[in-house]
């Protein structure tokens, strides 16, 4: 079983930041891609940033300057900053993972999604 954790959300004003973490454990053989992903109300799931094996990181125009997403040391965990946060940002995010399972094809893993509200 592969599972996708994420926290560090919660309640901020305008202006704040906050750093989302996501940990993806079981079993699993290789990681390929990583990423963030956002859904607001009434609102489809929409791209963050995704950052490959290698580190190459890739962001949604809206994000780039304001958002970045890294790797931790520990292989499965990626984080998310948020700088600068509004009120457009509230919206649950989701990790996600493309990633490889032994003897099993490559597919891509969601985590449960952690709330981010924005509001003074």
């Amino acid at each position: 079983q592969v599972q996708l954790v994420e926290s560090g959300g919660g309640l901020v004003q305008p202006g704040e930041s906050l750093r989302l973490s996501c940990v993806a454990s079981g079993s699993i053989a290789y990681i390929y891609v990583m990423g963030w992903y956002r859904q607001a109300p009434e609102k489809e799931r929409e791209l963050v940033a995704t950052i490959t094996s290698v580190g190459s990181t890739t962001y949604a125009d809206s994000f780039k300057g304001r958002f970045t997403i890294s790797r931790g040391n520990t292989r499965g965990t990626v984080y998310l900053q948020m700088n600068n946060l509004n009120s457009e940002d509230t919206a649950v995010y989701f990790c996600n993972a493309y990633l490889q399972i032994p003897g099993v094809d490559r597919r891509p893993f969601w985590g449960q999604g952690t709330q981010v509200t924005v509001s003074a």
